[in-house]
Formats: C-alpha cells, sequence, structure tokens
C-alpha cells in the first residue's frame, strides 16, 4: 500500500512540476496601450515605427474635386 502512494506523490509532483513548466513558459498576453503585453519575448521584440503621412488622407480626391469645381465655374462664366 505504501508503495502506491509513493507511486501517487511521485505522479502528483511531476504533474505539478510538469504544470509548473507549462505555466513559466508562456505568457498571458494583454493589449495596453497598443501593445501586447507581457509576452515572452517583448524586451527582444522590434519596435515599429510608421512615419506620419500627410494631414490629409485623400489629396488626390481633393484635388480632383477643386479641378472640377474651377471648370464649372469656368463653364458657368462663359455661358
Amino acid at each position: 500500500m505504501t508503495a502506491e502512494i509513493t507511486k501517487r506523490w511521485v505522479r502528483l509532483v511531476l504533474c505539478g512540476f510538469g504544470l509548473a513548466a507549462a505555466f513559466s513558459a508562456t505568457g498571458c498576453q494583454m493589449s495596453i496601450g497598443g501593445q501586447t503585453l507581457p509576452s515572452p519575448y517583448y524586451l527582444k521584440d522590434d519596435v515599429q515605427y510608421y512615419a506620419s503621412g500627410t494631414e490629409m488622407r485623400l489629396p488626390r480626391e481633393a484635388a480632383a474635386q477643386k479641378a472640377y469645381k474651377s471648370e464649372l465655374e469656368l463653364q458657368q462664366a462663359t455661358q
């Protein structure tokens, strides 16, 4: 009977170590301020930089609207 109890304790301890190793190898991840933290590699991760673009998102559309408006004004002036 003591051999069975010893085997159970050994299995329980090994399972406990296995679970502890599995939990320590994985990181719980949260998204805070656009960053996913803490992942296991967040200190070694490269920082991505996106340069800011133009203030106006659709410059070609604005230019086309301006050209269309000037054409309409020109047509109305000639009539």
